[in-house]
Parts: C-alpha cells; structure tokens; sequence
C-alpha cells in the first residue's frame, strides 16, 4: 500500500512538474489592444464612432431647435397643425434613434470582426511559436488565478504578429 501511495505521489509529482515546466499565459487583451495591427483598427473604429456620433448629435440638435419651435407655436396654432407639425418630428426622432443604433451596431460588428481576423491570424503565430519553444499548452491570463511572469509570452507574441501581420481590414 506504502508503495502503491509513493509510486501515486512520485507519478503526479512528474506530471504536474512536467506540465507546469511546458506551459505558458498570454494576454489576449494585450495582444489585440497593443499590437500594430489591434491598434490601428482600434484607432480607426474609435475614429468611426467619434464621426458617427458627432454626426448624430448634430441631428439631435437639429430636432431639439425644431421641437422648440413647435413647443413656442402651440399657443398659436390649432391642435391640427400643432398635431400636423408634432408628428414629422416623432418620426423623424424614432428614425433617428434607428440610424443611431444601427450605425453603433454596425460599429460593434466591425469591431468584433476586426478580433476575429486578428485572433485568427493569431493561431497560426502561437503555434509556430509552441512547437519552435517545445511548449505544451498556453493559457489565456484571464484564465490564470496566479502564475509566475517569467511564464508570460505576450510581449513575444505581440513583436512576432507585429512583424507578420502589420494591419486588419476593417468594414
């Protein structure tokens, strides 16, 4: 039983040693965010969103001056007109508020997209990397509760995808 117990401890001993010494951490977030190609598509989709949403904003303030207007007429007008005038500028508020969301969908799809390709292109990096480097398994940080720095690839990993992929197309 004593050997049975020692040959058990002795076999996991091994195991986990052999495991731990084969196995490293990346942070995705990093990679996508600080890489030259995550970075640039960063810039260009906050770029699209600050567009989008001075675009929209200026539309807003379009209607605001617009509703103001009608609020300083109702005294003057006959409820039909105030009513004739009320209704365009709903429609126009509610198509607005539809744009608005589809264009930040559309910005959030080009997002997603965008760490898609990158994480894609990724793949081929990492592992090309695991089998020069005799590594068995990399671990997402975020999956890590504590782990020692010495075992973390991603700035070797942002330097190989900066040279291999130096930008992402984006919708």
């Amino acid at each position: 039983m004593k050997k049975l117990i020692f040959v058990t401890i002795f076999f996991l001993t091994y195991t986990f040693n052999s495991f731990a010494d084969t196995s490293y951490f990346i942070d995705f977030n990093k990679v996508l965010n600080e890489s030259k190609a995550g970075a640039e598509a960063q810039k260009k989709l906050k770029l699209k969103f600050e567009s989008e949403s001075k675009k929209f904003k200026k539309i807003e303030e379009d209607n605001k001056k617009e509703e103001l207007e009608i609020i300083s007429q109702k005294k003057t007008l006959s409820p039909e007109d105030y009513k004739k005038k009320v209704e365009p500028l709903r429609k126009k508020v509610s198509d607005l508020q539809k744009n608005k969301q589809a264009s930040f969908n559309n910005i959030a799809k080009s997002r997603n997209d965008a760490r898609k390709t990158l994480l894609k292109a990724l793949n081929p990096i990492l592992k090309k990397y695991m089998e020069d480097n005799k590594i068995r398994l990399i671990l997402n940080k975020q999956s890590v509760i504590l782990g020692d720095q010495t075992l973390e690839i991603t700035d070797k990993i942002i330097i190989i995808i900066n040279k291999e992929l130096s930008s992402l197309k984006i919708n």
